[in-house]
């Protein structure tokens, strides 16, 4: 691939008037060292798809007018908004009315645990007004079910709910042997006072798929036989869609979380909510000109949004192709990391009875001095993680997912997080695995 003087950031490894089938293409990304990385960490984000850069670029030149407005360029804006409105719905299988759009996956999780908070406070007060009894009983906290394995977004707000007194919270932990939350521990875990389930649908890290559907269908049940209010269940979807197929009729949940740049979408996201305000709660965070129904006020980010609903209609379409083509890549990296490592690999990803995304591998390469930050650091061309990006920061302290999920502490300090996107290739997998293991006989050399 030809070089690209420094000053052109390389969006994509192609131009945008290649309109050929994008999957023969390396999405390479923009470094600072040269063109020739190869870039192995979807999971964390996705660059965006060129139809998506071009549909952002046409909103910011023609539908820049404010959406609430009635001239040309608003109600331009308008009708983009709700073309997009109508395709993330199609992508996730509710209506058009059932998507909020948030500034991301963080503002809808947020969103969900606080208007959880907020309904049982609410029905708490009506009951207890019914009842009448104010003999001195304290105040009753909502209660939130979650797993231990949650993104910040969801687990740094429920541990922020309990320490602040607003709620309380039992973090189920996952199963040592399969990584997936166990339904009967999830219901085990069920008091008077529950108000709200929240599990991923799928693990950023492990790629392990959790069983939303059970869940769903034993907490229904649940909610028929008491006649107080109802639990509620959230998924974090943003590791699933635009991967494996969502569709939150067959899931059953009443909130589901859209994350943009894991699905080469803008940095944007929305809230499904299963008949929001009407059948299901939904109070805001955030007050201001009522756009959004009042749920998300502020005037509308068209342009992202517009790239959203281009991104969802790309998924609308190609979900089955997408999802093969990185099935078969991530199985091909598999195989060639055994090949080449034989029985010092260990699959971190890998979990008896559980199915898990078909982009994620995450591996360790045993040995002392092999960490996974180690060998990212000397790696020649590969970009990839030790886990989830988000909190990088933390040291080189071994994922505490990993561990969650069983994996002993000596071997998720090597753990390497390798995610494929739709434009990798066998070439890239090859060239990566080849790098890893010159950097792996690199590290050992400087041992002896």
């Amino acid at each position: 691939m030809a070089k690209q003087s420094d000053d052109i950031p390389l969006v994509m490894g192609y131009n945008f008037n290649d309109h050929h089938h994008h999957h023969h293409y390396t999405f390479q990304h923009y470094s600072e060292t040269s063109p020739d990385r190869i870039y192995m960490d979807y999971n964390a984000t996705t660059p965006m798809e060129p139809e998506v850069i071009q549909v952002i670029t046409e909103a910011l030149q023609d539908a820049w007018g404010n959406p609430s407005s009635n001239y040309i360029a608003g109600a331009k804006a308008k009708a983009m908004i709700s073309k997009s409105r109508e395709s993330v719905a199609r992508m996730v299988g509710g209506r058009a009315e059932d998507i909020i759009f948030t500034s991301g996956g963080t503002e809808a999780n947020n969103l969900v645990l606080n208007t959880a908070v907020e309904y049982f406070r609410r029905n708490y007060k009506a009951a207890e007004q019914g009842e009448g009894h104010h003999n001195g009983t304290k105040a009753c906290l909502p209660h939130i079910i979650t797993s231990n394995v949650e993104h910040d977004s969801v687990k740094l707000v429920a541990e922020h709910l309990q320490k602040n007194g607003k709620a309380e919270v039992t973090f189920v932990p996952v199963s040592r042997v399969t990584a997936r939350v166990d339904v009967e521990d999830i219901i085990a875990a069920v008091r008077p006072n529950t108000c709200l389930i929240s599990v991923m649908l799928a693990n950023n890290e492990t790629g392990v798929i959790m069983p939303l559907q059970e869940i769903c269908q034993r907490v229904k049940s649940l909610n028929k036989q008491h006649e107080r209010f109802r639990i509620l269940v959230h998924t974090d979807a943003a590791q699933a869609l635009g991967k494996i197929q969502v569709d939150v009729c067959e899931l059953g949940v009443d909130y589901l979380t859209i994350v943009g740049h894991k699905f080469y979408a803008p940095r944007i996201g929305a809230l499904y909510v299963n008949g929001p305000g009407t059948k299901t709660p939904l109070f805001p965070m955030l007050f201001g000109g009522g756009q959004e129904r009042n749920f998300r006020p502020g005037t509308e980010n068209t342009p992202m949004i517009a790239g959203l609903g281009k991104a969802a209609e790309l998924v609308i379409s190609n979900l089955s192709d997408y999802k093969s083509h990185m099935q078969s890549t991530k199985i091909y990296l598999e195989e060639r990391l055994q090949a080449v490592f034989e029985d010092k690999i260990r699959f971190n990803s890998h979990y008896p009875g559980s199915d898990t995304l078909p982009n994620t591998c995450n591996v360790s390469i045993l040995g002392p001095g092999l960490q996974g930050w180690k060998v990212l650091y000397n790696c020649e061309r590969l970009l990839a993680s030790v886990g989830a990006a988000c909190h990088s920061d933390n040291g080189h302290r071994p994922s505490h997912i990993l561990l969650s999920c069983g994996v002993p502490s000596e071997v998720a300090a090597n753990a390497l997080r390798l995610s494929v996107g739709r434009g990798t290739t066998k070439a890239d997998v090859d060239a990566v695995v080849e790098d890893l293991r010159e950097t792996v006989q690199l590290l050992e050399e400087a041992r002896r």
